[in-house]
């Protein structure tokens, strides 16, 4: 070999490798889940699917149950280059907007997850949520969510008028207003203090999570009646990332985050599925009774449900931007009245 040659051969060497350092990519992702919880495991899932097909070249440090952050301090983290990518929930930003409120929930807009990603994907969600994101320096990647929330209580709630002055634990926001125009007495505390209220009498229920996730918790040793399938709430994390981060990326790993992202939320839908089947399967044994709404009580939510709609979105352009998107995708596929 000639020096010539072999000098050749050391730069194409020297310009590979350089060219491989290049297309490797690192990922402070936050998340508000619990390792050992449903979505905690598929998200574990899908940094393994990320590396894997990536062959290694995406590493990601994913960090568990808030550990870096609050979690509604994670999207302002990812931000402002604390961490690179925010795996939360919108609604924490609703302070910034309440167009964030109808990122993550729309309460009793839609029946089942699917329809939901359906939004997202196919039907302008996606657009809609990156123009708002991109005021904040945020790219949205996608959303998952496995499925309805549950409402537990101590008393009977077969349906609209079980909810007259109905004393439950709710997060902040629409949902409360929604039920008070209903009848019901919402009691704003946090996640953590659902026990001693329900033990003490404070409260008679709890908007908490989906059917398997409640008998996780033990809520069911307490309260002994439940709403199956649900109809109130869906509430969806998402993958946000920095926008400068992802445009940054190559865009072979752009499409392996976005990719991976899909199969997180479809597993997590399908997951939910069986976890809420098993959990259903086995709480009559536990004397829980199950009660299943009728389709016009439904739509009795649904419609309390839009006018809290119409009040939230009258607040801002972007709000009413995004309240125009859902029920226009609504009526596109059928389910409005």
């Amino acid at each position: 070999m000639t020096l010539k040659t072999l000098t050749l051969t050391t730069a194409l060497t020297a310009a590979l490798a350089t060219a491989a350092a290049a297309q490797t990519t690192t990922l402070r992702i936050q998340n508000h889940q619990s390792p050992e919880s449903t979505s905690g495991r598929l998200i574990a899932e899908f940094v393994e699917n990320v590396q894997t097909m990536s062959n290694g070249e995406i590493a990601i440090e994913m960090f568990y149950s808030a550990s870096v952050v609050k979690s509604a301090e994670t999207f302002d983290a990812a931000s402002s280059g604390i961490l690179d990518c925010d795996m939360t929930n919108g609604s924490y930003q609703t302070g910034k907007n309440p167009a964030f409120m109808f990122v993550a929930d729309t309460m009793g807009g839609y029946e089942t997850p699917l329809q939901y990603q359906a939004w997202v994907n196919f039907g302008g969600g996606k657009e809609a949520i990156q123009e708002l994101y991109s005021a904040h320096g945020m790219t949205f990647i996608g959303a998952h969510v496995g499925g309805q929330e549950s409402l537990n209580s101590t008393r009977p709630l077969a349906g609209v008028s079980d909810l007259e002055n109905f004393k439950f634990r709710s997060p902040p926001g629409i949902i409360s207003e929604i039920f008070a125009d209903l009848g019901a007495k919402p009691v704003v505390m946090d996640f953590t203090e659902i026990f001693t209220a329900l033990e003490t009498g404070i409260i008679d229920g709890a908007d908490a999570s989906s059917l398997a996730v409640n008998v996780g918790l033990g809520i069911y040793d307490i309260a002994k009646h439940t709403t199956f399938p649900g109809f109130h709430s869906m509430s969806s994390d998402h993958l946000a990332c920095r926008t400068d981060v992802w445009e940054g990326m190559p865009e072979h790993h752009r499409a392996i985050l976005t990719a991976a992202e899909k199969v997180l939320a479809f597993d997590l839908m399908m997951l939910t599925l069986v976890e809420n089947g098993e959990a259903l399967a086995k709480l009559p044994d536990q004397g829980v009774t199950i009660h299943d709404w009728s389709a016009e009580d439904r739509t009795t939510f649904r419609e309390a449900a839009q006018r809290a709609w119409d009040t939230w979105a009258a607040r801002t352009p972007e709000a009413d931007m995004m309240v125009q998107s859902h029920k226009d995708f609504i009526a596109r596929i059928g389910l409005g009245d």
